[in-house]
């Protein structure tokens, strides 16, 4: 499923939940703070959250650039970052 612009930021934070649970399924995501780093709150490594990564491109058809890492280094960042890049 491609997303499109009418894609919410709660429907945009199911879709990354989802696609965490695939690497990290046994992370509590309610206790993810929106400004809290992804990768220290669930313990995981850079290659895993690479994986992350590509899972949301496949789920929502946004590709992040590795120079773009430290703006989606957050759930806040990540959800902003996906909204502005949808077409």
């Amino acid at each position: 499923m491609l997303a499109t612009k009418t894609m919410s930021a709660e429907e945009l934070k199911e879709t990354i939940f989802k696609a965490l649970g695939q690497i990290a399924p046994e992370a509590d995501f309610s206790r993810l703070q929106p400004d809290e780093n992804i990768q220290s709150a669930l313990d995981i490594d850079s290659f895993d959250f690479l994986n992350f990564l590509i899972a949301l491109n496949e789920e929502i058809g946004v590709e992040i650039p590795e120079a773009d890492y430290g703006q989606v280094s957050t759930l806040d960042g990540l959800v902003a970052y996906l909204m502005a890049h949808m077409s």
